[in-house]
């Protein structure tokens, strides 16, 4: 396993000591025996930094990220973020499933760089890279106390996940919501239950997922839905498209957002090697459809979008719209004392 990238020699001096993220005797690995961990090493790392700046070529409509994990659980065939497995010498497919990085400091790291004078309180965004209530976050109990170092700086967050363990930190999303902005987005591209058990294997069933949208919303927690990936030939057919969004919009959702699979390098291969053996019939028409890149051709992408959005403006809901970050007020100035009466006098 290659770490030297991430890593600070004993020198100090790592393959890019600015960016290193982990001290070089930092990482620990651990299995564990428990039924639900079967099969599944962990890598335990003492990370230097947990605020990542997403770089200004990215679609992504925010700056700054903090991912506790790296690699997923979930197992979802078409995860764009496989690829980030290579950077450690870790495998894309299997591995990325498997071999779970987990930054046990990540919670004490984040207060510290909350409080820098650097820091100007902008949007951090979790859950962008790989899921950050996947199963391991039941073990390692991350979230609590990055959600409660956030809060005590009211620094707005979002989040977005498949996990039905976020409402595990419903008190604590509930406290954080009251002095900044907090987003969540629960992630549910298709309802179909059979092509839920085929490419999101590890992951809670839609259904769930469309709970925790629910209770989060009688809990006064608005919650959106990113309907994604929606997948060409297997989940945009009218009549699937219609049976999400209706689901979606049952459980209370404020929003619905599509959003078409793309296939970047790493998550790619292994998920055509995927199609090959569950639709091979399907690999020639996929071979055509992402032949120019990552991305499904731009009047695909249009088309399933306006699909979706006029079933949502159908069922009463609409698509995502950003909110305004906030900010820490200061303390009102104190009311002067009030003056003692006095005597009118005309000069």
């Amino acid at each position: 396993m290659r770490w030297d990238n991430l890593t600070l020699t004993e020198s100090g001096r790592g393959r890019a000591a600015d960016a290193a993220l982990f001290d070089a005797d930092a990482v620990t690995t651990r299995t564990f025996e428990a039924p639900e961990f079967r099969g599944i090493t962990f890598h335990e790392v003492r990370a230097r930094s947990v605020l990542n700046r997403v770089p200004g070529a990215s679609r992504m409509p925010f700056e700054w990220t903090v991912n506790p994990y790296r690699g997923c659980t979930h197992a979802c065939v078409y995860c764009f973020a496989r690829k980030t497995h290579s950077y450690l010498d870790l495998d894309t497919g299997l591995g990325f499933d498997t071999q779970i990085v987990v930054k046990v400091n990540a919670p004490d790291v984040l207060r510290r760089q909350l409080a820098s004078p650097r820091w100007q309180g902008d949007h951090i965004a979790m859950g962008t890279n790989v899921d950050c209530y996947q199963r391991a976050e039941g073990r390692y109990r991350l979230m609590p106390g990055i959600i409660t170092a956030l809060r005590d700086r009211a620094n707005p967050f979002s989040i977005l996940t498949k996990g039905t363990l976020i409402l595990r930190d419903l008190d604590l999303l509930t406290q954080a919501a009251r002095v900044t902005d907090v987003g969540i987005s629960v992630s549910v591209g298709f309802t179909d239950p059979e092509l839920w058990r085929t490419v999101e294997p590890g992951t809670p069933a839609p259904e769930r997922r469309l709970d925790v949208v629910r209770t989060l919303s009688e809990h006064g927690i608005g919650c959106g839905v990113l309907m994604a990936p929606v997948i060409p030939f297997l989940g945009d057919h009218p009549a699937r498209l219609r049976e999400t969004v209706r689901a979606i919009a049952a459980s209370g959702a404020t929003s619905v957002t599509p959003l078409v699979l793309h296939l970047r390098p790493g998550a790619r291969e292994w998920f055509m090697a995927w199609l090959a053996r569950r639709h091979p019939h399907l690999v020639g028409r996929y071979e055509r459809l992402y032949a120019e890149g990552a991305y499904a051709p731009k009047w695909y992408q249009r088309r399933i979008t306006r699909q979706v959005h006029e079933l949502a403006e159908e069922y009463g809901i609409g698509p995502a719209r950003g909110g305004t970050p906030r900010r820490i007020r200061p303390p009102e100035p104190a009311a002067p004392p009030a003056p003692e009466p006095t005597q009118l006098s005309f000069l």
